[in-house]
């Protein structure tokens, strides 16, 4: 047989065959209850102040009410100018910005230059328009261009909005309430950084699918400053107690031994002859 019978080069991009599966499972099931999407949450805030843009993620990654990671970065390079927020599932949100990331490295090598910021959100907004949000990516892309210091908001429905300061996730009611009550325009770098830091602890401590850490962006035409983590989380994780278990604590059900039967083999180490 031949080897291209038996291998499968894999698709590029996003594979939806579990669609379906799923839309079949249903016709068996009778009118039955299909499984629920996992819940997930996160909190991430970005802000355009008088020289560039800051951006701001927590660390914590749910599955369901499974804290899964304590330190997942959120803030996702696009390219040298440009990094992108993404609050949703993990791996569409990782998954969507490696794609958009690879085709403006494809145009910065063909042109010589940085990508600008509407560029990068019209691909977002024709990627994820084109799967009717079956993409679970709710995308806050920050940068600064040719044309100033940019923040987009995109949504897995394709959805694009522009705004000097934003939050998404399942924190983002509580952020929002510090932007909207402390922003103000052409702040200075550290003032906006303490306003992100503000807005992303505020979503932490009023949701319980954020968490751990703070990771802070900043992005101006002098580079780029990429802070993880910008504030470590305050509680810590101690044990009280040791988690050691007494031997016959769990059962034996079934013990089984098979004796090795071994050659001995005397070994001589003889020094090479390097001269």
């Amino acid at each position: 047989m031949a080897l291209s019978n038996v291998l499968e080069i894999p698709a590029s991009g996003f594979n939806f065959e579990n669609a379906a599966r799923n839309a079949a499972l249903e016709e068996i099931f009778e009118g039955g209850k299909a499984p629920k999407p996992m819940k997930t949450g996160t909190t991430i805030a970005g802000v355009v102040f008088k020289d560039g843009v800051v951006l701001g993620a927590d660390t914590r990654a749910t599955s369901s009410e499974v804290v899964a990671d304590k330190m997942c970065a959120k803030i996702h390079y696009i390219s040298p100018n440009i990094y992108c927020c993404g609050a949703g599932t993990a791996a569409d949100t990782q998954k969507t910005t490696d794609i958009l990331s690879s085709n403006l490295t494809i145009y910065s090598l063909n042109s010589g230059r940085n990508p600008r910021m509407i560029m990068a959100a019209n691909i977002l907004q024709d990627m994820l328009y084109r799967y009717h949000g079956t993409i679970g990516a709710n995308l806050i892309l920050g940068g600064v261009d040719c044309t100033g210091n940019h923040l987009y908001e995109v949504g897995p429905w394709g959805s694009v909005d522009t705004m000097p300061y934003m939050a998404m996730g399942s924190g983002d009611l509580a952020a929002m309430g510090i932007l909207e009550d402390r922003f103000k325009p052409d702040m200075e770098m550290e003032e906006a950084k303490e306003l992100v830091r503000a807005a992303i602890q505020s979503g932490i401590m009023n949701d319980l699918g954020s968490g751990h850490n703070i990771d802070l962006c900043v992005i101006t035409r002098k580079g780029v400053d990429y802070i993880r983590p910008f504030q470590e989380s305050p509680y810590g994780d101690d044990r009280k107690t040791k988690y050691r278990y007494r031997p016959g604590t769990t059962p034996v059900l079934t013990e089984k031994v098979v004796p090795l039967k071994l050659e001995v083999v005397q070994e001589r180490v003889q020094q090479m002859d390097t001269s």
